[in-house]
């Protein structure tokens, strides 16, 4: 009975920390690349080249991608299903000269939604300041107490998204 006991006390220590935990999340990282910004956001807002510079999809090489809609516009949109990415899919909310907003889904491991949205600013002579955010929910209870992985792995990816995006364009 003891044992009933210490389950119960520990399932109910954890559901407390997730009730404490941040519920939304903000993250924003920025690169200056040295390209024009419509070779840039190209890049971007095609998501056939996604692929080519996500790290986090990148991660899982087996995963099968699906690409609809037409290019550059509202609705196009790229969908997953991987062991490591799960399931999900990307799908342009709004676009204009200098910004491309993007529902994503989550659907496995675990149902989420976030917006990411990019911003793409003229910087000297022929660059571009690429500004990629993204804000989302983490459910109750599980991601709660993940979020700080999460963020953590999610922090790295957009650095290293960038990294790759500005080697693609400059390259």
């Amino acid at each position: 009975m003891a044992i009933v006991y210490i389950i119960v006390g520990v399932v109910l220590v954890l559901l407390l920390i997730a009730a404490l935990l941040p519920g939304k999340y903000h993250i924003e990282k920025t690169a200056i690349i040295a390209r024009p910004v419509e070779l840039v956001m190209d890049k971007v807002a095609d998501l056939h080249h996604y692929a080519a510079w996500n790290p986090w999809q990148q991660s899982d090489p087996g995963a099968k991608g699906t690409i609809t809609g037409t290019p550059k516009t509202i609705g196009h949109s790229y969908a997953w299903e991987g062991k490591k990415v799960g399931v999900g899919s990307l799908t342009v909310r709004d676009i204009d000269n200098k910004h491309v907003h993007f529902n994503l889904e989550f659907i496995k491991p675990f149902k989420s939604k976030a917006s990411d949205d990019w911003m793409f600013e003229e910087w000297g002579n022929g660059e571009t300041k690429v500004t990629w955010s993204n804000n989302g929910e983490f459910p109750f209870p599980v991601a709660r107490l993940m979020g700080p992985m999460i963020l953590k792995e999610l922090n790295q990816q957009f650095v290293q998204g960038l990294n790759n995006l500005k080697k693609m364009c400059e390259g």
